[in-house]
């Protein structure tokens, strides 16, 4: 079985951390762990960038984004703020002419993405989602395993993603100012792991129930393909779920046990229910090193898009999520920005 271990740095580029949020400290934590430089942090409070550039030993603190994209020593900008604010933070940073990672979802719109993509595309640089799921060993084995036809013609996707959050309404995650709601929090796991295995789907058929606030509260949605595939996907933020996900083909199926989006054992099984193989490669920390190790690779390569998530299918899943929000009657104010 080939070997998925990786997810070190070589340490030549130097990262610059764009916000200070519950987000930024995991990325951090694994970059730190893993012989990444982290060079640079900004935050919007200098009292607050200076804590967490203490926290984790990194050498510079700014008190504003701005001055953080236009750092000398900073060549890779990981946007760690809310998704209303990664297309804004992201132009900023590629302006600037940084590489950029830039957490999922990806943006509020597939509008906002292209401009993000457009833009890294006319610079040379590097623009890629922070979906850490999409890097972990256990998806690089079920993309062999897919590719390899041993689970014969896949059929189905099943994947989840159901948490008990805060449900104050101030909360950015009930606020449709801050882009709140189940589907772009939550969803998008689902909805990447459905584009990892069939691609863009033909047609979707989605249905909601939304909070007191405006936002939806859980979503459920079918992916059609052309050839008959379906993907099934659901997402809630006031109700806790165990999180597995499953691949089904005609020749058998996996199981990826709860928590399927983290580094987290599966199990292959024939048609008979039979144990064909089970998978469980260790992880060091949360495991969100793969994802940096994986744009420094593209860096150091010279290219702009890699194969595990390349720009254009981050932005066809902002655009998957843009239907399913139009068919669930869920509208943020970028929507309407010409």
């Amino acid at each position: 079985m080939p070997n998925h271990s990786g997810g070190t740095s070589d340490g030549r580029l130097r990262w610059g951390i764009l916000g200070t949020g519950f987000i930024a400290d995991l990325q951090v934590r694994d970059l730190v762990d893993n012989g990444f430089a982290v060079q640079a942090v900004g935050s919007r409070s200098l009292e607050t960038s200076q804590a967490f550039a203490a926290r984790f030993g990194i050498p510079t603190a700014h008190g504003s984004y701005v001055d953080l994209a236009a750092d000398p020593d900073v060549d890779v900008v990981y946007v760690a703020t809310p998704h209303v604010f990664h297309h804004e933070n992201a132009l900023l940073a590629l302006n600037a002419g940084k590489h950029v990672l830039v957490e999922k979802a990806f943006t509020i719109n597939a509008r906002q993405a292209q401009e993000i993509v457009d833009l890294a595309a006319g610079k040379g640089l590097v623009a890629l989602e922070a979906m850490w799921t999409r890097f972990l060993p256990h998806m690089a084995r079920l993309r062999e395993i897919v590719a390899g036809g041993v689970l014969g013609e896949v059929r189905k996707v099943v994947a989840g993603h159901n948490q008990d959050l805060p449900k104050d309404p101030a909360h950015r995650l009930n606020d449709p100012a801050l882009g709140g709601g189940a589907l772009l929090d939550l969803g998008v796991y689902p909805v990447s792991f459905s584009f990892d295995v069939f691609g863009a789907p033909h047609r979707i058929l989605a249905s909601a129930a939304m909070t007191a606030t405006g936002v939806d509260r859980q979503t459920a949605a079918i992916f059609e393909y052309a050839d008959g595939q379906q993907a099934l996907v659901d997402c809630a933020l006031d109700t806790a779920g165990n999180n597995r996900a499953a691949i089904i083909g005609t020749g058998g199926w996996v199981e990826i046990e709860s928590v399927w989006y983290n580094p987290t054992p599966f199990t292959r099984y024939d048609v008979s229910g039979n144990i064909l193989e089970q998978f469980n490669e260790p992880v060091q920390g949360r495991g969100m090193q793969y994802q940096a190790a994986e744009l420094e690779r593209l860096v150091r390569e010279g290219l702009t898009a890699g194969t595990m998530l390349p720009p254009g299918e981050s932005v066809a899943i902002m655009a998957a999520l843009d239907e399913i929000r139009r068919q669930i009657g869920l509208t943020y104010d970028a929507d309407r920005q010409p």
